[in-house]
């Protein structure tokens, strides 16, 4: 599968390594131009491009840029494409968005109303980089770590846990992209490894009012 990734931190170098390991071709961009990733695209064995070229190249596109950078994408250009959405909300670099501090929608959310033609699935944003690469195991190895997936679409959210079980992890389907509240920064399934049953009952019986302190989860 071809896999374009818009934005080359360390999320999306993570993900860029794990799907060329699995056997994908990747093509890895940012806002500041392909001639800025060469070395790196070549550290990781994949191509460097720019963000519409990553875009048109992938089958699958992760979007992996910080929240407050969403307003930057255009929605002409993912149209009919499958999005990965890794994003996280962060008030200090974000800026206080009111619909995220009120719960009203989600980060995902914003997402699939910035591109309407899209399909968004949330995923990777519960997981820390590094262990992206070092948390990885076959399938049906012991203690198989599970990553939390949500999205509007049930053959879409089919198709991104496939992928993420050819990356090494099993996956939790929440259902819609209303549902994502539940994985998002600072809730108790948040960047804490779990197998797929602790994973399922964890997200089950969080509350909106469920979080765990600042950054416990790097602990």
């Amino acid at each position: 599968m071809h896999i374009g990734i818009v934005g080359a931190g360390h999320i999306g170098q993570a993900v860029a390594r794990a799907s060329i390991k699995a056997g994908h071709r990747v093509k890895l961009s940012n806002s500041r131009g392909p001639q800025s990733l060469v070395a790196l695209a070549a550290d990781i064995g994949a191509e460097a491009g720019t963000v519409d070229e990553a875009i048109a190249f992938g089958g699958l596109v992760v979007v992996a840029i910080p929240l407050k950078s969403y307003p930057m994408l255009s929605a002409a250009q993912f149209a009919g494409r499958i999005v990965i959405d890794t994003g996280n909300y962060y008030p200090g670099r974000d800026s206080a968005i009111t619909f995220l501090d009120n719960q009203t929608t989600t980060t995902s959310q914003i997402l699939a109303q910035q591109l309407p033609g899209a399909t968004i699935v949330k995923a990777f944003n519960a997981i820390l980089a590094a262990q992206i690469i070092s948390h990885a195991k076959p399938a049906g190895a012991p203690g198989r770590r599970a990553l939390p997936i949500a999205g509007n679409d049930p053959t879409a959210n089919k198709f991104v846990a496939q992928f993420i079980d050819e990356i090494g992890f099993d996956a939790v389907d929440l259902g819609p992209l209303s549902e994502s509240w539940r994985i998002e920064r600072a809730r108790p399934a948040y960047c804490i490894a779990m197998d797929k049953a602790r994973l399922e009952a964890t997200v089950a019986r969080t509350s909106r009012s469920d979080f765990v302190p600042e950054g416990s989860w790097r602990v």
